[in-house]
């Protein structure tokens, strides 16, 4: 009898190491492998492989990465002639030893551009010709010396007002309609099979997307190369709609082009004066009632949350073959810039890993969609 109980209770030991070895296996990564990357963006903590929690869970959940602002032009190139290789040569090197996809972000951005780079030694606008310079060497210098290593460049990042016109940034006003697409032109002379992506927030809607699709449209009939738009996907438990992100991808991908969910979180606060987007310069106040979460996150908004990502989720995956790479921006909530911004001092949950690099709920719910 006593032999009998040792055997049977060895058995359940048995099958439940099976069982748990089975779940500690199920990992974003693999689940959609078969659909499109799962990435993360990451920073200099993962980059310099100091922490080692987030580190191990880059690896077991993650299949791509991008670097939140290490290859920035205020960080890779802050004076002229003066180029600090040394983060970026160890965040290639880091996806190479995962086997992750490697995205650059980014080449071109009004913001984190250091001043030098539009004025002359008066502190005046540089010529067309000059700044056409610059950002020539500044493409050629980056991108060539990644060459085959980095798989996908955000080329041109947040070109668009919200009406879906022009931004007034420097490189408009000095260079003129035509700077996009020599951005895109330096970036497929320094790397011809470099995938080359347009960036931006708040193109799932109507107004903004319309004019994402007239810059992908210009390129293409000019015969300039453009592999895929990246949505950014900064979004809210409200907002936006589901027919507005499923009429998008479904838009770009007609243009023969790949889509990507390039930033993607979700922000469970109280938005401040109902603003939306991802606007980095702004700024609001600090007030009591705009951080309710500071004790840790309700069930319920939990809940809100799993659903939000599983609603999301079910539009992607219905665009298998078009969408390549899902991006979360960041690995786990303690490293969301959302703590921060457009508030500081939050205390946010925005992605699917919570504080202690543990999976939330929506992670298995996520991994359910496709087993």
């Amino acid at each position: 009898m006593k032999n009998r109980i040792t055997k049977k209770l060895a058995i359940t030991i048995a099958l439940s190491t099976i069982v748990i070895a089975s779940f500690a296996q199920a990992t974003l990564k693999d689940a959609y492998k078969n659909f499109f990357y799962i990435g993360a963006a990451i920073n200099r903590g993962q980059i310099f492989e100091k922490d080692s929690l987030s580190n191990k869970l880059l690896v077991q959940q993650f299949s791509s990465i991008t670097p939140e602002n290490d290859l920035k032009w205020e960080r890779i190139h802050p004076k002229p002639g003066v180029y600090n290789f040394e983060i970026a040569d160890k965040y290639v090197a880091l996806g190479e030893k995962d086997h992750m996809f490697i995205i650059g972000h980014c080449l071109l951005w009004h913001s984190q551009v250091p001043r030098w780079v539009f004025q002359d030694s008066l502190g005046k606008n540089v010529s067309r010709e000059v700044l056409l310079s610059r950002l020539h060497e500044h493409i050629s210098t980056v991108v060539g010396r990644y060459k085959g290593r980095i798989n996908g460049w955000d080329v041109v990042n947040e070109a668009l007002n919200e009406d879906g016109t022009m931004r007034q940034s420097k490189w408009l006003e000095i260079i003129g309609d035509d700077y996009i697409q020599k951005a895109f032109e330096y970036a497929k002379e320094a790397d011809p099979a470099l995938e080359l992506y347009y960036n931006d927030y708040n193109i799932e809607l109507p107004a903004k997307r319309a004019g994402a699709i007239r810059i992908i449209k210009s390129l293409q009939s000019k015969g300039i190369k453009i592999t895929g738009v990246g949505i950014q996907g900064h979004w809210h438990l409200d907002m936006p709609s589901l027919a507005d992100i499923d009429s998008s991808i479904n838009q770009f991908g007609k243009l023969g082009i790949k889509v990507m969910l390039t930033e993607l979180d979700i922000n469970v606060l109280p938005r401040p004066e109902n603003f939306t987007g991802a606007d980095v310069s702004a700024n609001f106040a600090q007030k009591k009632e705009m951080n309710p979460y500071v004790a840790g996150l309700p069930d319920s908004i939990q809940q809100k949350l799993t659903n939000r990502y599983v609603e999301f989720f079910k539009i992607f995956n219905k665009y298998k073959g078009t969408i390549e790479r899902v991006t979360f921006w960041g690995i786990s909530d303690d490293m969301s810039w959302l703590n921060g911004w457009p508030i500081p001092g939050r205390t946010n949950y925005p992605l699917v890993f919570d504080r202690k690099h543990q999976p939330k709920p929506v992670v298995e719910a996520l991994i359910k969609l496709v087993k």
